[in-house]
């Protein structure tokens, strides 16, 4: 890519498209276009084909996507499969139809095995069987490698797959009920601390109610009281969390320095399982996020770890040395991060 390159960011309102679009632009990036799903629905055929017949972008990330927890991804099973495989279709389709010279397609490490051996390697793909409660989304994203793989072979084209492990940064959500674990920890634990400082007025600001009795039985709710914050299961379950700025980052250095044949042997008669998984390599047990959180925070209170509750899998762990070996590693380490993200909640309220 050059600096006057056409790029399109689909999806740049999200977590990662967000920081792909502010990275591109703190690197001199000028000619890039966006559209909100207002202004494209990526899962219609026809306007997609139109969108990418008038405004020819050369790049195309590849961001956009439809994202929820556990009890949305289980819950809209349809919605997941058809919605992401539609957008993936469409862009993928229309960026080989339109000579992209190069397309990042973004997926999930929960395209893995449930079991899969730890650290998750790019060759474990499809050797199991999927966890249950996202198995649609899943499958809507291997489908996704699989077809940038496919056109590659085909066709000739320069479409790369890269596999996050869990994000988190500025943009993520903090919906008690729907966002994930670590940002919806910091929103926990930070509500609690403003209870036992008894500064009930910025309870009902971030909650957006009018009584802090109101207040107080919601996030009774949720474990939060001013004592203490309830987390489910044993605090053991250990994950893997990449600063999503990094990951921006190595998204936008894979499209300036590789291309497809970098992500396999070439000369080999099979290829396949050419995605890079995108992480640190390292992980935490929820036990050591929520107290690094609690710290970061200052709440004096207690952690409870609520044993009746599941635990999910025990461990999910990327084996980055693909990702390594092509020359990127993440820069912010995990403490830092969650500090940085605490502020960035702050400023944001």
């Amino acid at each position: 890519m050059n600096k006057n390159s056409k790029i399109y960011v689909a999806g740049h309102r999200g977590l990662v498209g967000s920081a792909i679009l502010e990275n591109l632009k703190n690197k001199g990036y000028s000619n890039i276009i966006t559209r909100t799903h207002k202004e494209l629905d990526l899962t219609n055929q026809i306007d997609v084909s139109n969108f990418f017949s008038k405004e020819k972008p050369e790049y195309v990330f590849l961001a956009a996507a439809k994202v929820g927890g556990i009890v949305a991804n289980n819950a809209y099973r349809a919605d997941f499969i058809y919605e992401n495989m539609m957008i993936q279709n469409n862009v993928i389709h229309q960026s080989y139809i339109n000579n992209v010279k190069k397309l990042l397609f973004l997926g999930s490490t929960c395209i893995y095995p449930k079991n899969a051996l730890q650290p998750m390697k790019e060759e474990y793909l499809l050797t199991g069987t999927l966890e249950y409660t996202n198995e649609p989304y899943a499958i809507a994203k291997i489908a996704g490698i699989k077809m940038c793989e496919s056109y590659n072979l085909q066709y000739g084209t320069n479409f790369i797959s890269v596999m996050p492990t869990n994000l988190y940064g500025p943009n993520d959500n903090f919906d008690l009920e729907k966002s994930h674990v670590l940002p919806a920890l910091i929103r926990k634990i930070h509500l609690a601390k403003l209870l036992s400082e008894s500064r009930f007025e910025d309870v009902l600001i971030d909650l957006g109610v009018s009584s802090i009795e109101e207040a107080k039985e919601y996030l009774l709710g949720f474990g939060v009281t001013e004592n203490s914050v309830e987390i489910w299961g044993t605090g053991k379950p250990r994950r893997e969390f990449l600063w999503s700025q990094d990951m921006a980052d190595a998204c936008v250095y894979i499209m300036e320095k590789r291309d497809f044949n970098d992500t396999y042997n070439v000369g080999t008669e099979e290829i396949r399982n050419t995605h890079i998984n995108i992480g640190t390599g390292e992980d935490v047990s929820i036990k050591e996020l929520a107290e690094k959180i609690k710290e970061a925070v200052g709440f004096k209170g207690n952690l409870v770890f609520n044993r009746d509750k599941p635990d999910g899998t025990m461990r999910k762990l990327t084996d980055i040395t693909k990702l390594n070996s092509l020359g990127w590693r993440h820069k912010v380490e995990f403490q830092e991060g969650v500090q940085k993200m605490y502020q960035w909640y702050l400023n944001k309220n």
